[in-house]
């Protein structure tokens, strides 16, 4: 490595260095620095946790657990000196261990590393991924797992078994860390060996990405078909009922809306997901100082409205546009056993909101 010294217009030659002769130790310095720092390692990477140990019937424990933006677990284990000859039987072990975490057990592992709550983690979470709602997140896929390793020098034996693993689709890679001395400071560099970018850029990420779009597809295609078929049979029993869904036009989004609250722009929304369903106030009258005017004024009667329906989510959303006041309630359109109890649920909430919101309309509007 070499610095550039503009008023001679001379490159320096910097002393490379090794982290034992620096007194640098691998949990002290070079995890931590990952940890706080995981951008070195040339991708957007959440540290959920350090010296995870969380296996059933193992003592064994990673060094560093994170998500990747595409929701994948990335198992990252550190070496200093030298990677050593059993770390990449090491990491398929932690990987396959980590196969069978699930999304609420991430959300624990990540509360843990924190230090705070769940709901913590999970506003961590949908930040990380700018997104609203964690049920529009999918982590840990099913086969995504990733291994990546980091240290000063990799034996044959590692980048032979790292190149042979990753013809088998196994996504794993090999970054070199390495330390220099410059006016008495250490200046450490990272970077990518296995593959390497430009490689993994034109090849191996063509071969992933049609994969990932195969995949995404399919389960699109299986949740819109869910969906669908629970909209149909949803609408059907508001005929039956004289539900104020009985007009309604079965598709396969993931919501259904009402107006008739009084104020233009403003519905109530009733959403299934796979975990939880939820009815809602939408505000969204395509002013952002509107949308928040109404809000407000909502919000001023937050008691004498949640004496009608209930304790309410109340989202003023200071980022966004739009506004939301909702109740959730852990329900899944999946199992079709709970249809029946989210029929009957969205039918009464809807009817209620209605009636209580179309009260404060009218006095909105006075």
């Amino acid at each position: 490595m070499y610095i550039l010294d503009k008023d001679s217009n001379q490159l320096i030659n910097v002393k490379e260095t090794t982290f034992k002769d620096q007194k640098l130790k691998e949990r002290q310095h070079l995890q931590e620095w990952i940890a706080k720092n995981p951008e070195v390692l040339g991708e957007k990477l959440l540290v959920i946790q350090k010296e995870f140990d969380g296996f059933s019937d193992t003592h064994e424990r990673l060094d560093l657990l994170a998500l990747d933006e595409g929701g994948k677990l990335v198992v990252i284990e550190n070496k200093l000196d030298d990677s050593g000859r059993d770390v990449t039987w090491q990491a398929i072990k932690y990987a396959s261990y980590c196969s069978s975490i699930s999304q609420d057990e991430i959300v624990s592992i990540f509360a843990k590393y924190l230090n705070g709550t769940e709901e913590e983690a999970k506003e961590k979470i949908l930040s990380f991924y700018d997104k609203e709602d964690m049920e529009d997140i999918e982590l840990n896929p099913e086969s995504s797992q990733r291994i990546i390793f980091v240290a000063a020098n990799f034996r044959k034996e590692v980048t032979s078994s790292v190149l042979w693993l990753r013809n088998f689709g196994i996504d794993i890679c090999c970054i070199k860390v390495s330390p220099y001395m410059y006016n008495g400071k250490v200046m450490v560099e990272f970077d990518q060996i296995i593959p390497i970018k430009e490689a993994e850029e034109y090849t191996i990420k063509i071969a992933e990405k049609k994969k990932v779009e195969s995949q995404k597809a399919e389960n699109k295609k299986r949740n819109e078909n869910g969906r669908l078929e629970f909209w149909q049979h949803f609408v059907e029993y508001n005929k039956q009922k004289n539900g104020p869904y009985a007009a309604s036009t079965p598709n396969s989004d993931m919501w259904m809306g009402k107006g008739g609250v009084g104020i233009g722009g403003t519905s109530v929304n009733i959403i299934i997901g796979r975990v939880v369903c939820r009815t809602e106030i939408y505000i969204n009258v395509g002013s952002r100082e509107t949308n928040k005017r109404i809000y407000d004024f909502f919000f001023s009667h937050k008691d004498a409205i949640e004496a009608e329906l209930g304790p309410m989510k109340w989202e003023r959303l200071d980022d966004k546009v739009t506004c939301r006041i909702s109740q959730s309630k852990d329900l899944s359109y999946l199992q079709e056993n709970q249809w029946q109890e989210m029929f009957d649920l969205f039918i009464s909430s809807t009817e209620k909101y209605i009636t209580t919101f179309s009260k404060m309309a009218v006095k909105y509007k006075k």
